[in-house]
């Protein structure tokens, strides 16, 4: 099959502008799952069993259940209660919830590996707990979780096309628009593929990056 440079020249721009929904989604998804996910551990961490075993709970549903039905209800089934979002909304919402609980169990793993002492030190030296977390626990964490966390944006970035399903006109929502009215399919998710991977290189060095800086402060 040979492939129409015309046509793919003519179809990129549509793509380029897709991309941009792309961006938007997977940035505003991460976002809002670094956030969740940091009140997520929060809320295990308590001694409060009415607190830590819901929140448990919430997480292993969400983990359990498809990305994909959970954009369909929260687009479909929602409006049915009165509660309604716009379509890329919707689909950063529901990154940012999906992730956050895979996200909640990198940031819990970064806290146990700050040293006890840290923790003691910051009690002899009268901080409070918001500044014991702040300015002690979350930097160390931080610093040890940044590789996954890198991986975890990677993996967002190449879900967004999920998000066609609702509406939204994202990279893959562009093409598939573009090509149901030529029929030219082959330029088209072509053309996705080697932007997804232009995008992706990047993200991938930024990730390695991550590690080296993790290896030195290890």
């Amino acid at each position: 099959m040979r492939i129409d440079y015309e046509y793919a020249l003519r179809v990129l721009p549509v793509l380029l502008r897709g991309a941009v929904t792309t961006l938007q989604a997977t940035i505003g998804g991460m976002a809002l799952a670094l956030i969740l996910g940091l009140v997520f551990v929060v809320l295990l961490r308590s001694k409060n069993v009415f607190i830590s075993y819901p929140t448990r709970a919430v997480l292993e549903f969400v983990r359990g259940t498809p990305l994909l039905i959970q954009l369909f209800f929260l687009f479909y089934v929602l409006p049915e209660w009165g509660i309604r979002l716009e379509a890329l909304g919707t689909g950063i919402f529901a990154l940012g919830l999906h992730y956050s609980t895979y996200i909640a169990e990198v940031y819990r793993a970064g806290i146990e590996s700050v040293p006890r002492g840290q923790w003691e030190a910051s009690t002899a030296l009268s901080f409070s707990k918001v500044d014991t977390w702040r300015r002690i626990v979350l930097p160390q964490a931080v610093i040890t979780v940044l590789p996954m966390l890198g991986n975890y944006l990677v993996a967002m970035f190449k879900e967004t096309p999920l998000l066609a399903t609702i509406t939204v006109i994202e990279m893959l929502g562009a093409g598939l628009s573009a090509a149901a009215s030529s029929y030219r399919y082959f330029e088209v998710f072509t053309l996705i593929g080697l932007i997804f991977l232009a995008m992706s290189l990047p993200a991938g060095a930024l990730v390695r990056k991550f590690e080296a800086i993790n290896k030195r402060y290890a």
